[in-house]
């Protein structure tokens, strides 16, 4: 495949960045998008260039570092999938590419691709937890909790903080991922003691880190990879309601 790639170059968070255009020639279709990067930067590597900075882990998408947008659409264009999942047969021969990071104010851009999204673990810290005495581990039968409390407490945590939520909200809102980890912890009995603390600190947190609000256009669920479902929100905003009136 050959493909012309209009890529987001930004030197520091306080530079002015702007598109490059790069061109690469004899991608395989079956190569992922991160592996065409790398091709990429291999490329400028050789040529004594500064290679393209983004962010990766696991490369399995279970971590959610891989945050890109491209053509438009947070982790391209598929569905249920992270970046790294993506592969080049989703794109035809002589095809441009537009890759950009996620464009928030709480998710600052460090360099290119890569972004700051210590907002996220800020968020976390403030009440995505349970407090519980340590000890051994106890029987798994000792706490009832109903199948369906479970089932949607399990689908909330599927949730990995990727950000795409974030990136795809005109208001750059993380409700969804507020939301997923409140109905986490929230739907589950070890969870309940602290539910009131919980969701009045996340809330406050995630206002005083410029995250914006929902306005229920479902751009979020439609964008993430894991298909965390709207419901979170209502749910999140249903227990503010309770824990502060």
């Amino acid at each position: 495949m050959k493909l012309k790639l209009k890529i987001w170059r930004q030197k520091d968070p306080h530079s002015r960045g702007k598109f490059v255009n790069y061109r690469l020639n004899d991608i395989s279709a079956d190569s992922s998008f991160l592996e065409m990067l790398d091709v990429l930067n291999e490329e400028l590597i050789s040529k004594g260039e500064e290679p393209v900075v983004y962010d990766h882990d696991c490369r399995e998408g279970i971590c959610g570092a891989c945050g890109l947008y491209i053509n438009g659409r947070p982790h391209g264009p598929d569905s249920l999938i992270t970046v790294c999942q993506l592969h080049m047969r989703k794109f035809k021969n002589g095809d441009t590419i537009v890759i950009e990071p996620w464009r928030a104010r709480a998710f600052p851009v460090i360099r290119d691709l890569m972004v700051d999204r210590d907002a996220f673990d800020k968020l976390i810290q403030e009440g995505g937890y349970v407090s519980v005495n340590t000890g051994s581990a106890p029987d798994a039968n000792s706490i009832p909790v109903k199948k369906v409390y479970a089932d949607l407490s399990m689908d909330a945590a599927a949730c990995i903080g990727c950000g795409a939520c974030v990136a795809a909200c005109k208001n750059a809102s993380a409700m969804l991922f507020v939301g997923a980890k409140v109905s986490h912890l929230t739907l589950l009995p070890q969870g309940k003691v602290e539910s009131n603390e919980r969701v009045r600190d996340m809330v406050a947190k995630m206002d005083e880190l410029g995250f914006g609000n929902c306005t229920n256009t479902g751009a979020c669920e439609a964008e993430c990879p894991k298909g965390i479902k709207l419901t979170n929100i209502a749910r999140l905003n249903r227990e503010y309601y309770r824990a502060t009136f």
